[in-house]
């Protein structure tokens, strides 16, 4: 097929990627324009672009697609097949969706309706989902709301991070486009309609999301921390301090440590630092970041840290 990609992130590289392999002729690439970020605010290239430029590929990189003239002029022309989009971080103008004879496909990291919206992947870890999966969908004007195409499943390991998980479900994405692709061009895949009334949301991180609950169960706050890597992680606070907790682990003995501690309570055990959870459990330190100072490992952080009975991490 005669295709234009839109995408931006390494989730997105995959699918482009096979999409080539396929045979398939990408006569456009679309990704976000480069941004200057981090400390240093170096211009960032995505690697979409990088991918596009190291394979020869046309690639654009508007600022701006609803109100844009000349990229509705330039797709026009193209006349391509269908639309393929993965993680492009843009809202598909009206006038793309009917642009297409296939529509605007697009490669969605959940099983749709669950997990609309722009941070499917992490709000299933932070969830305790223990599955989740891959959709291709045609996109409508909704968000995440047009008709499933293909799905498949994938399982999630109760230790599994969003960053781990990432990558597993991108290469899911990227096979299942090129079958969407092909049973579309076949008539062997039929759209069907979401059930709407199935439909979770997962919006955009906030900084605010990685703030502890100590009301949790530690369960529910290491999967917090699961789903919240990279960004925005899991913090409190201490004394006035912010605290980010880089590692964790549920206590294995919750039953014989004390009863009915109040959340957010510090117990010292021998080299260990544990935090009373709620409904009586207890998560296990590992690694953490005092602010102002280095992450280290929780046994190097307890040298120099003095605690008195009964002291309380900050609540949510």
């Amino acid at each position: 097929m005669r295709l234009v990609f839109c995408g931006t992130p390494q989730f997105a590289v995959p699918t482009l990627e096979a999409l080539l392999q396929a045979g398939h002729r990408v006569e456009l690439v679309l990704s976000q324009p480069d941004r200057a970020s981090g400390r240093g605010l170096e211009i960032q290239i995505s690697p979409v672009k990088k991918f596009a430029e190291q394979h020869g590929l046309a690639l654009a990189q508007p600022e701006k697609i609803r109100n844009n003239p000349d990229l509705q002029t330039r797709l026009g022309e193209l006349a391509p097949d269908a639309i393929v989009i993965v993680a492009y971080g843009r809202l598909i103008p009206p006038w793309m969706l009917t642009l297409p004879r296939y529509g605007n496909l697009n490669v969605h990291a959940s099983l749709l309706p669950k997990y609309r919206g722009a941070a499917p992947i992490q709000w299933a870890v932070a969830n305790g989902e223990t599955e989740t999966g891959v959709t291709t969908m045609r996109i409508d004007e909704g968000l995440d709301t047009g008709d499933v195409l293909l799905q498949q499943r994938v399982p999630i390991s109760p230790r599994q991070t969003a960053v781990e998980l990432s990558p597993v479900l991108a290469e899911v994405g990227a096979e299942l486009m090129v079958r969407t692709l092909a049973g579309l061009e076949q008539g062997t895949v039929q759209a069907v309609q979401q059930n709407h009334s199935l439909a979770t949301l997962a919006p955009l991180l906030q900084r605010e999301d990685g703030r502890i609950d100590w009301d949790r169960t530690a369960q529910q706050i290491f999967d917090r921390w699961r789903g919240f890597q990279p960004w925005p992680g899991t913090f409190t606070g201490f004394h006035g301090k912010k605290w980010v907790l880089h590692a964790m682990r549920v206590a294995a003995e919750a039953a014989s440590l004390p009863a009915g501690a109040p959340s957010g309570t510090l117990l010292r055990k021998g080299s260990r630092l544990l935090v009373a959870c709620g409904e009586d459990t207890w998560l296990d330190l590992l690694e953490l970041q005092m602010e102002g100072k280095r992450r280290v490992p929780v046994e190097a952080f307890l040298n120099g840290f003095s605690l008195a009975a009964g002291e309380r991490l900050d609540q949510g």
